[in-house]
């Protein structure tokens, strides 16, 4: 190396390791001479290493937090020392209900509590040791990032993939605004425990579902973990199947039964009302005794009889109480006869129509064909309310028998049954041909249709960025031009969230009216704020573009940048963040802003950090505060320590306990670079030792397997201390290089010490000699008359007769050969075999 001198006098070197110390040193240092502030214009090699950004909560950073910036931190620093020029940024997820219900719980404006936090929680990720650019910090609250947050809202406006409609959706009275299905557990608000309720409300909508074909086929080309991509897969939900009409009758008397065709007297005529119902069993239809719609569906009140009008509306209404999470997995089966029927196109028979919670809008067409002997929900529901049920589909054992107590599913192996000219055919066959004779008849045609629904980025709260949108009585609505960007959010005092489902924004006029920027009257601002995961769907590109306030991510570096090389982040956000994410960058190459449609190369999740074996909370008192720790530890041994406790992926258990086996380890680096000798040789055992441990943690780095990485280090710190041997310079300044990804203030340190005038993670990775991997002796079990009597050590060049004079030289071996061998068999490097 250019920068290596040779090692100073041990005096040198203070005798005692101070973490503090030289933490502090190494952090002003790297401070002062930019030594994390890459070249974003001109770095050679550019590796673009981004984790999650953090939620800036007032209680700062946590333990998980910091397992998995340290693991992001490590990669990243690996990089760089493979001669990357790494760009390692961070941020703060700051807008959102998180953040503005903390504000209302303690009496302090978001505005005033958030900059707080961030402050916080900065000097904490500062003092871990992060390779952070903290040049291109970022911030979703800020006006300077928001303003380009309402510039994409604008470019998905642009293309008709921004709309607004009426939905149902779920309400937290408590919260006061839309949850997501997922924030909803057992019909409960996941934050506060509130019971959901669902309302029917005007909101913002993105068109995901236009993209669900290319995000699920890109899918199979991302370097991601298998869990993650079946996670988006599973989200996504494609099914193949078909849409097939049922047309309404005209029931001019009606007498009274909702249970069969029976019940229909007096005079009946086609309508020309069709009731679309998607189904993947288009094989099933003979079975189909029932249509179910959606409470939401726009056809009930048109439809339903004046002798069952009472019924249906007082269902409506409690339906209308029920959030959707609760609906879908409520084993509960409750419903109401409309009064009508339709006609299935399969058998020509009216089949009565029924309203049900369980049928939701947000899948298919809100309609479905009940099939109550092949499906458990239509068996159940079919078994309450007596309604018919008909086998269509037999087995190899029973082909004809009657549905007993639980519905027929199995499609192996089946065939069609009770499906007049269709029986015999296999399922599959069975629904191509049923789909093909009815799409003749123009009543199916065959569809994909996929579980994912549009993305709802409506929120009836404060904190959030306001959408840029404006209502006109003249011109109706008018996106706000790109040039008047940002709309502020106005620093209100009451941002309390009432019951009414309206932002609090609504509230101020001097805020709520302005001038239509088309026509140049009247206009009012729409009073919503986008969900937080719109911020957090294109940090990535703002970040190196974060000092430009004319372009919301420049063109030469984004291309030169991105897409990121590696992402790491929580499983929690295995779907929707990584999905919005996806979905946002495609919208953006579409419209020729970038130049690829996947935003991320390479997805690792990292694991959870227990305590003792338990889920870290307040309540339990078992919550890990950084702070306290780097503090009696020091940044380097709390961050290796956090990497030693399990896979990264996987997560682990922090005791206590644990941490000072690795601040040893630390203690024994810094005396070994003390007592670092220059005289005489490398010993071969060290030297080989040496060369296995650089190919074992230069293999598990980048697998992010951490934890195996160190336990080899403390394997070769071992080897090379071994009975307080004085180690040799050339055996000590490559330990140094292998832990600076872990511990990179100590090895600053250490290799400014062994001579070096440049950083550590300038000097580049060590190599290894293939040829030393290699051990130069081997342990072989000696066997005699059949048995194993021992082992002995011999050079791996060993021959038959060394291996004969080893074993008769241990006396525990040699009393069991008595006499001359009757026969030896060697196998060279493994075994020893006397036959006496």
């Amino acid at each position: 190396m250019t920068d290596q001198a040779p090692p100073p006098p041990a005096g040198d070197l203070p005798s005692g390791y101070d973490p503090a110390a030289v933490e502090r040193k190494w952090q002003e240092r790297w401070q002062a001479e930019g030594t994390n502030s890459p070249d974003l214009a001109n770095g050679k090699d550019p590796f673009y290493a981004l984790m999650m950004f953090p939620y800036p909560s007032a209680e700062g950073l946590h333990v998980g937090n910091l397992f998995a910036f340290t693991g992001n931190d490590i990669h990243g620093r690996f990089q760089r020392l493979q001669g990357h020029t790494v760009f390692q940024p961070f941020g703060f997820d700051a807008f959102g209900i998180h953040s503005e219900n903390y504000a209302i719980k303690v009496g302090i404006h978001p505005g005033e509590l958030i900059p707080r936090n961030i402050d916080n929680f900065r000097r904490q990720v500062q003092r871990t040791g992060l390779m952070v650019d903290w040049r291109h910090e970022l911030s979703t609250t800020d006006p300077s990032y928001y303003k380009w947050t309402q510039w994409v809202f604008l470019q998905l406006y642009k293309q008709g993939l921004a709309y607004k409609k009426a939905a149902a959706v779920n309400w937290c009275p408590f919260d006061k605004t839309v949850l997501a299905n997922e924030q909803v557990i057992g019909g409960a608000c996941e934050r506060c425990g509130t019971m959901v309720e669902q309302r029917f409300l005007e909101q913002w909508f993105f068109r995901i579902t236009d993209y669900a074909g290319r995000l699920l086929a890109n899918l199979e080309s991302l370097d991601w973990s298998d869990s993650t991509r079946t996670a988006q897969r599973n989200w996504i939900g494609k099914s193949e199947g078909a849409e097939i009409e049922f047309v309404v009758l005209d029931v001019l008397e009606f007498a009274g039964s909702a249970t069969a065709s029976a019940g229909l007297s007096g005079e009946v005529a086609v309508s020309t009302t069709k009731v679309r119902v998607f189904t993947t069993r288009a094989d099933t239809i003979f079975g189909a005794t029932y249509l179910v719609l959606s409470p939401e569906h726009p056809l009930v009140h048109s439809i339903t009889s004046d002798g069952q009008r009472d019924a249906v509306e007082a269902y409506l209404a409690r339906a209308a109480k029920q959030d959707l999470v609760t609906r879908k997995t409520s084993k509960e089966k409750t419903g109401v006869f409309t009064g009508a029927y339709a006609t299935n196109p399969a058998t020509g028979q009216p089949i009565p129509i029924w309203i049900a919670d369980y049928v939701l809008m947000e899948y298919g067409t809100g309609a479905i064909m009940a099939v109550p002997a092949h499906d458990e929900r239509d068996h159940e529901f079919a078994t309450i309310y007596g309604l018919p049920i008909v086998r269509v589909i037999g087995g190899e054992d029973a082909a004809n028998s009657q549905i007993g107590d639980a519905a027929f599913t199995d499609t192996a192996h089946c065939h069609l049954v009770n499906s007049e000219r269709f029986n015999g055919l296999s399922v599959e066959d069975g629904a191509a041909a049923i789909v093909t004779e009815l799409a003749a008849r123009h009543a199916a045609i065959p569809v994909v249709n996929y579980r994912l629904h549009d993305w709802c980025i409506s929120r009836q709260r404060y904190w959030g960025p306001p959408i840029p949108i404006t209502y006109c009585d003249a011109c109706g609505v008018v996106p706000v031009p790109e040039d008047q960007l940002p709309v502020l959010l106005p620093p209100i005092d009451d941002f309390r969230p009432d019951d009414s489902g309206v932002s609090p924004l609504a509230r101020h006029a001097e805020w709520y009216h302005t001038t239509c920027s088309s026509c140049g009257g009247p206009a009012r601002r729409e009073t919503d704020v986008s969900d937080t995961f719109l911020d957090s769907a294109w940090y990535f590109l703002r970040y190196p573009s974060s000092d430009r306030d004319d372009v919301a991510f420049d063109a030469a570096l984004t291309k030169r940048w991105l897409p990121v090389h590696s992402y790491i982040g929580g499983n929690e956000h295995a779907v929707l963040h990584l999905l919005y994410s996806r979905f946002v960058t495609m919208v953006l190459h579409d419209a020729g802003f970038i130049d690829f449609e996947e935003p991320f190369t390479r997805f690792r999740a990292h694991g959870m950090i227990v305590r003792e074996g338990a889920k870290m909370s307040k309540s339990k008192g078992n919550v890990v505060n950084p702070d306290d720790y780097i503090t009696q530890w020091g940044a380097d041994a709390f961050r290796t320590y956090l990497m030693f406790l399990g896979p990264y992926e996987e997560g682990g258990d922090f005791r206590d306990k644990g941490i000072s086996g690795v601040k040893r380890f630390l203690d024994r680096l810094w005396r070994s670079v003390q007592d670092a000798r220059t005289d005489g040789d490398v010993e071969p055992e060290v030297q080989r030792k040496l060369h296995q441990t650089i190919r074992k943690v230069g293999e598990d780095i980048p697998r992010l397997s951490y934890n195996t990485a160190i336990a080899a280090m403390m394997e070769y710190m071992n080897t090379m201390r071994s009975g307080e041997r004085r180690p040799h310079v050339d055996e000590v300044r490559p330990l140094v290089q292998l832990v600076s990804p872990f511990a990179p203030h100590i090895a600053e340190e250490l290799w400014s010490v062994l001579g070096h005038t440049t950083s550590v993670f300038d000097a580049g990775w060590p190599a290894y000699d293939p040829a030393l991997l290699v051990e130069s002796t081997v342990t072989m079990a000696v066997q005699v008359g059949g048995k194993t009597r021992g082992t002995i050590t011999l050079a791996r060049t060993g021959t038959q007769e060394d291996a004969m004079a080893a074993a008769l030289a241990d006396p525990a071996i040699a009393k069991f050969v008595t006499g001359a061998p009757r026969k030896v068999i060697f196998v060279p490097g493994r075994m020893l075999n006397i036959v006496v």
